[in-house]
């Protein structure tokens, strides 16, 4: 079984998913680092830039329908909610957990909004993509985890609890 966390960009995705995958011994995927990867190294902002919003989605969820793994952790860029294949595919090998944290938590932690390589539209502020996004986390999470002020590992161990209900 995978572990696939989902959230929005500054929930701690990937800080959490090496934490959790040190502890379940499993191993650790970051699928932003795959998409530059695939995109010749490219950063997410400049994939973003070059391709446009709809030619980001396709890569991304092209990106997200290949990984084919076992015993890992998958820490998912937040905009990986808009491309249903893929989330199909990601629920099909393992169990997808939400990281929900406060508008104000993401604010607090998002302080390169326009360069960070977020899937945006036009106008869009933070406020509206965190609104936006909201329930698509909800509709695709088996299950949810809050951070409110916990540490990392005080999350991990949460999370862990989470996994044996």
């Amino acid at each position: 079984m995978n572990l696939i966390l989902i959230g929005m960009p500054g929930c701690g995705k990937s800080t959490l998913g090496v934490i959790l995958a040190k502890s379940l011994a499993y191993d650790f995927i970051d699928s932003d680092l795959l998409i530059q990867r695939s995109a010749g190294g490219q950063t997410l902002q400049a994939i973003i830039d070059s391709r446009g919003m709809d030619g980001f989605r396709a890569l991304e969820n092209r990106v997200n329908v290949s990984i084919d793994c076992d015993h890992t952790v998958i820490a998912t860029g937040g905009s990986v909610i808009y491309c249903p294949e893929a989330m199909e595919h990601l629920r099909s090998i393992g169990m997808v957990l939400y990281i929900r944290v406060s508008y104000e938590e993401i604010a607090r932690r998002v302080s390169d909004f326009n360069t960070r390589g977020l899937v945006v539209s036009p106008g869009q502020d933070l406020r509206a993509l965190w609104e936006e996004r909201k329930p698509y986390y909800e509709r695709y999470a088996d299950r949810t985890v809050d951070w409110q002020g916990q540490s990392a590992e005080q999350m991990v161990a949460e999370i862990m609890r989470a996994l044996t209900e």
